[in-house]
């Protein structure tokens, strides 16, 4: 990592949903990549829905650099990531799921990638062929899927859009995070499909280790519910942008400005 960054500001968004099992000892590992980053930094955890002690736990630690938001229901995924992005003061920010499925040390090589080719966006890729991956053959199958299905409707040339590790610049977000409408499913399409759309389009892959060990969400009884919610989401944001121009600026009129988000005052 070169040392020429050390003015810049990391911000680092960890969405959390019922992880007061686990989330310090997740806390305390993010903490030890962070301090060997030549960045001043920061890492805001967003409660998605109080319906736990996470945030209790949190606070009790007294983590430095560790900031806790939320708010009282579960939006899922997507909103969370957009809250925490709201209130970033960083001029990089990145977000990495909790539950630590991906490792935190994955963020250094997304950093110089980063850097070192100026990008707009650099996301972790589990088909990077420096990437480290174990994971279910269903999931594997469902990723292949989705990946064909992407890259059809929406010509993009990144291979692996869903790992839940990415950094963006600060003005990226500040153009796109205001014409945002998925909260869950379709997150992390519908903001590189807009990024592209407007121009920011250096957006690179970078390798990971990933190690997925949860069953629950292939053997539930919710799954193809959750599979068939995820490729409307997908669709919907291709209708919106390609036959509707939702998110040119011409149909700014018709964001839905969220006041809780409050993307317009915090952003910019």
């Amino acid at each position: 990592m070169k040392k020429n960054n050390k003015k810049q500001f990391l911000s680092l968004i960890i969405p959390s949903y019922k992880q007061e099992k686990t989330i310090i000892k997740d806390l305390k590992k993010i903490l030890k990549v962070i301090k060997n980053l030549p960045y001043k930094s920061e890492i805001i955890v967003i409660i998605d829905g109080y319906i736990d002690r996470t945030k209790e736990k949190i606070k009790k630690a007294h983590l430095r650099k560790v900031r806790c938001i939320g708010y009282k229901h579960n939006h899922g995924k997507g909103y969370a990531v957009r809250y925490g992005m709201a209130h970033a003061k960083g001029d990089i920010i990145a977000f990495l799921d909790a539950g630590m499925d991906l490792s935190p040390e994955g963020l250094e090589a997304l950093l110089d990638i980063f850097i070192l080719d100026n990008a707009d966006i650099v996301i972790g890729s589990k088909l990077h062929p420096n990437s480290e991956v174990t994971y279910p053959i269903q999931r594997k199958i469902l990723s292949w899927g989705y990946r064909t299905f992407v890259k059809v409707f929406f010509g993009l040339s990144i291979k692996d859009t869903q790992v839940g590790l990415k950094v963006y610049k600060r003005k990226v977000l500040e153009k796109v995070l205001p014409r945002l409408l998925v909260k869950r499913y379709a997150f992390d399409i519908e903001i590189l499909a807009v990024s592209h759309y407007l121009g920011f389009t250096r957006i690179y892959e970078a390798p990971i280790k990933l190690s997925f060990n949860s069953w629950s969400s292939i053997t539930s009884r919710n799954f193809w519910s959750v599979v068939f919610r995820m490729m409307w989401d997908t669709l919907a944001v291709y209708y919106r942008l390609r036959i509707l121009n939702y998110y040119n600026d011409n149909s700014k009129r018709k964001w839905q400005y969220d006041p809780e988000l409050n993307f317009r005052i915090n952003i910019g």
